[in-house]
């Protein structure tokens, strides 16, 4: 269906890859996938025919219609639900038609017949299940687009990019401006959709469960895996790791030949030997080093202090002006707490975090802070607040004018800033350095409750992962958004759902949230079609015929009894590997033979004395995890019994 053949991508004279050949069969769902930068958005621009290739040439299949996401809504007056219908060309096209040969009675009729054909009848329907699912609500549907912010805009944009029935369709991270609600409802439609797909993400359990190919671009060169994103990797090691045995293998020859040729080319006996060595080392290719690490490297630092409660909210009214949006909300934010916040879209988690931040005033009750409560709150206002005109060094030395420049450049550099990186002006900078120098900034800041309002936006997966890994090893409370669920899965202890204007705790996974949401929003009439109530009713098995949605009551019933087991088990086992890592950091302390001195025998006894103490800590937490485990054994052994 679509060809590459030897393709090279040069842009502003660096080269992104060379020598591209493979080919995407029709029906296949491939993630693109690299770092920022690397030419992803590129190749995009050749498939559609905007950008030329600099070597080689792409060939796509007669008649194939290709669909992408505009990446700019100008203001329209036009109704959101008509906007998305007209993705629909061919549906549009059929109607003008209609109209043209009013008429005619004849011409008329056929056209009726190619306008059922296409699903006219339904194109309305169709459009707001879209725009439901996309997150926007059903009087939203007949708004002019004008109407609607810019993020929301991307989502008409994407709904209308889904609306097209194309055998091509070219997504580039179509979740960036999603919640998770969003991202769920998306990632089914594009599961069940036929046709092609070629989508750039950085969200490794989206491409998870979508994907069938991963096209891999790296070391300026393109690779198609077979496999979702998961797999890619799995091959991706197992080849990298062959790759550096053999340019070890590689280098140790070299060596010896240059040896050789330094040692006897001034000699006339071996002068040939030595020439004719010269010639192999010049044809020999050059394997690159397995670059296996992330460019990114950071950790956030330890909390001057760590006060309990960080943050008491006590009998809130939360909202704006006359407008409630949460009522009689009562939080209690501990140190060490790490919360994840799930609710459907509009429910107002990112109002619960503007009025812990303090940003958004009480309608009612009072809002406690700790007298040493430090905040750090990332969300994309932070971002937009960046001085245009000052570089990522010049930013930090702001914050604390006290660094040196090698200092300021040693922590930037942590965060995908050196050498002249740390020079540019943020104005130069694309959205995902933006993240980067807004985050490093908190990061450096050292706070004790760090709140997070999707910040994985605009980062790649390997600055994501880094993110996890720093979070994981944070010393505060963690308060965070996002529709990044392995970010979720990785940091977070407990899940609050913000919802019908309450905020309480959610005693289920993500899992469990996904199917809440499909529930919540089946109640609300927003997705379900009549045909799907229909094959709720019954199913027929054999001779005799089951209540389907009492073995959904049964199944959910049994998957209650074993939700605390399982959550005891999640957070146990992310507590045990903190302790871990904490007692393996005194462990290096002590291995330092600075302690060892006779200035230093009162903090020896300190660190001998932690030390017991997190060993002490560890084999708790593994009696624990060992006993939840065979709990959660029997527990799901006597389900399938019953």
């Amino acid at each position: 269906m679509l060809s590459f053949n030897n393709i090279a991508c040069r842009r502003d004279r660096a080269l992104l890859f060379n020598r591209v050949s493979l080919v995407i069969h029709r029906g296949q769902k491939v993630g693109l996938t690299g770092a920022n930068g690397c030419g992803k958005s590129s190749l995009f621009s050749m498939i559609q025919g905007d950008l030329e290739p600099d070597d080689g040439d792409i060939s796509l299949q007669q008649n194939i219609t290709i669909t992408h996401v505009a990446q700019e809504t100008h203001s329209s007056n036009a109704k959101a639900l008509d906007f998305v219908i007209d993705g629909d060309k061919k549906l549009r096209a059929i109607q003008l038609e209609l109209q043209n040969v009013a008429d005619n009675g004849e011409q008329h009729a056929l056209l009726l017949a190619d306008y059922e054909q296409a699903g006219g009848y339904s194109i309305n329907a169709r459009a707001g299940a879209l725009l439901n699912g996309l997150g926007f609500l059903t009087e939203q549907h007949s708004m002019p687009v004008s109407d609607f912010s810019g993020g929301w805009r991307m989502r008409l944009n994407l709904a209308q990019a889904l609306m097209s029935p194309s055998d091509l369709l070219l997504l580039d991270e179509p979740t960036n401006h999603l919640d998770l609600d969003a991202v769920l409802w998306l990632e089914n439609w594009l599961r069940s959709r036929t046709g092609t797909l070629l989508m750039i993400s950085h969200d490794r359990e989206f491409l998870d469960r979508i994907t069938s190919h991963t096209l891999h671009i790296e070391q300026q060169t393109a690779t198609l895996y077979t496999g979702n994103y998961s797999a890619f990797e799995q091959q991706r090691a197992a080849r990298l790791a062959n790759q550096q045995a053999m340019y070890i293998k590689q280098q140790k020859t070299k060596a010896q030949m240059q040896s050789f040729v330094d040692r006897f080319r001034a000699k006339a006996t071996k002068a040939r030997q030595a020439q004719s060595r010269l010639k192999m080392l010049e044809r020999m290719t050059t394997l690159a080093p397995a670059h296996v690490d992330s460019p990114f490297r950071f950790s956030f630092r330890a909390p001057d202090a760590l006060p309990n409660p960080l943050v008491l909210i006590r009998d809130a009214d939360i909202g704006y002006e006359d407008n409630v949006v949460l009522n009689n909300i009562s939080l209690n934010i501990q140190s060490g707490d790490r919360i994840g916040l799930l609710g459907a879209n509009g429910a107002g988690k990112s109002t619960l975090i503007k009025a812990i931040v303090g940003d958004l005033a009480l309608q009612k009750g009072e809002r406690l802070p700790a007298q040493a409560l430090k905040l750090g709150y990332f969300a994309q206002h932070q971002v937009d607040q960046l001085r245009d005109d000052q570089t990522a060094l010049q930013a930090l030395m702001t914050t604390d004018p006290s660094l040196t420049d090698a200092q300021a450049r040693s922590f930037l550099g942590g965060f995908g800033f050196s050498g002249d990186q740390a020079l540019q002006s943020a104005e130069t900078m694309s959205g995902g350095e933006r993240a980067r120098l807004a985050l490093s900034l908190i990061v450096y800041a050292k706070p004790n409750l760090l709140l997070l309002d999707e910040p994985t936006n605009h980062l790649d997966i390997q600055m994501r992962d880094a993110l996890a890994e720093a979070l994981q090893h944070y010393g505060g409370a963690l308060l965070v958004i996002s529709h990044d669920r392995s970010l979720l899965r990785s940091v977070v202890d407990d899940l609050i759902l913000v919802s019908d204007g309450s905020v309480a705790p959610f005693d289920d996974d993500l899992d469990g949230y996904a199917r809440w949401l499909s529930d919540y929003r089946s109640r609300a009439g927003l997705v379900e079609t009549a045909q799907e109530q229909n094959n709720d009713r019954t199913v027929t098995n054999g001779h005799s015929t089951v209540d389907r949605k009492q073995q959904k009551r049964d199944q959910a019933a049994i998957r209650a009894k074993l939700r605390p087991l399982t959550r005891a088990i999640e957070q146990t086992e992310r507590k045990l590997e903190r302790c871990v890592n904490e007692l393996s950091k005194t462990r290096d302390r002590l291995a330092s033979n600075e302690l060892y001195t006779a200035e230093n025998k009162i903090l020896l006894t300190e660190a001998l004395a932690l030390e017991a103490e997190q060993k002490q800590q560890v084999t708790v937490l593994e009696d624990q995890l060992l006993d939840n485990m065979q709990a959660l054994e029997q527990a799901e052994s006597d389900g399938a019994a019953h």
